[in-house]
């Protein structure tokens, strides 16, 4: 799978059944070559608007699946929301 067809994908939280967004970039092992993690965009700062100043950094082993639109993952989303930067 390519990096463009991730970014296609939507990321939803099996613990909550909500939509968390969309892939926006990976971060990669640059000595194996494997994935470390998957990033997200953040909510917004005002009611999902406005800029964004947080991300969700989803570690890989997170992922339970992958389908043809969307990623399925299992995390607790207070503990992978990062500041940006």
């Amino acid at each position: 799978m390519r990096l463009f067809e991730l970014r296609r994908k939507e990321v939803i939280n099996t613990r909550t059944c909500c939509s968390i967004g969309c892939v926006s970039d990976i971060d990669i092992d640059c000595q194996t070559g494997c994935v470390n993690a998957l990033v997200v965009p953040g909510p917004g700062k005002f009611c999902w608007f406005f800029g964004r100043d947080t991300e969700y950094i989803i570690p890989w082993r997170c992922v339970v699946q992958t389908g043809p639109d969307i990623i399925l993952v299992d995390i607790d989303e207070e503990k992978v929301l990062k500041k940006c930067g």
